[in-house]
């Protein structure tokens, strides 16, 4: 990958809680005889960063990390979201404003490194952004109109204008409750929920006010575009593989592993 001296300078941090309704002490799950957040940690470590560390709100997953060759902090049990957690890990880890920090989503064991690089590599490329994330097109009218698939779309530049569970864009003659034949042209874009952030960024996010948007929606990125924050997006060819959120999400991703 071209500057990759560049690219190398960014961390991965990647927040991992116990506590999930869906599939109880989700970031231990055996996947191959390894547990999860391990998995995610071992594909980030062959990205360009120059440190992967998880970020955990429990000392077994510590404890779990550290058998396994990766870097660990424990963190505060209370966060409200993801994001809070990655700030106090910057903070831990003594990180200077102008750092890019990339988040993986501890229920990825499938992410590709490139993906990681490429991510952080656009906030170096994106002075005007404080956020960057990715997105690729979306090929069924099934994820079109399935609510827990994040739609995007963006600027001429490449900047999100907006994120939403609803199908957009939405065509001037669409029927609200028609049904779907075919998907709009161009494609629609499908979120992929890989952020990267500049490190003086994250300590402020927190402290912005929830968006009345970020709410309705459950999407915490919109906080950012509410209070005039711009997000670079990379659209890659490639569609993420498959995360884990419930037992036969695991049970496939073991499949896929084994």
């Amino acid at each position: 990958m071209k500057e990759s001296a560049t690219a190398s300078r960014f961390t991965v941090v990647i927040p991992a809680r116990m506590a999930s309704s869906r599939l109880p002490n989700k970031p231990l799950a055996d996947i191959v005889g390894l547990p999860m957040v391990v998995r995610v940690a071992h594909r980030a470590q062959q990205s360009l960063a120059r440190q992967v560390v998880v970020a955990a709100d429990d000392a077994r997953i510590v404890q779990a990390c550290q058998l396994h060759g990766v870097t660990a902090l424990l963190t505060r049990q209370d966060h409200l979201s993801g994001s809070d957690r990655l700030a106090e890990a910057c903070q831990l880890l003594g990180l200077e404003a102008d750092e890019v920090v990339v988040n993986v989503q501890g229920d990825e064991p499938l992410i590709r490194p490139e993906l990681i690089d490429e991510v952080a590599l656009l906030l170096t490329h994106r002075p005007e952004a404080s956020m960057s994330t990715a997105a690729h097109a979306i090929g069924s009218l099934e994820e079109f109109t399935n609510p827990n698939v994040v739609k995007l779309v963006m600027d001429a530049r490449q900047l999100a204008l907006y994120f939403s569970r609803a199908p957009i864009p939405w065509w001037r003659d669409g029927a609200p409750n028609a049904s779907l034949h075919t998907l709009p042209n161009p494609a629609p874009l499908r979120h992929i929920g890989i952020y990267g952030y500049r490190a003086g960024f994250l300590s402020l996010f927190p402290t912005l006010p929830p968006a009345p948007l970020e709410t309705m929606e459950s999407l915490e990125q919109l906080r950012a575009l509410w209070h005039g924050y711009r997000i670079a997006v990379h659209v890659t060819p490639q569609a993420p593989g498959p995360g884990v959120d419930t037992p036969e999400d695991l049970e496939r991703v073991r499949q896929m592993l084994g």
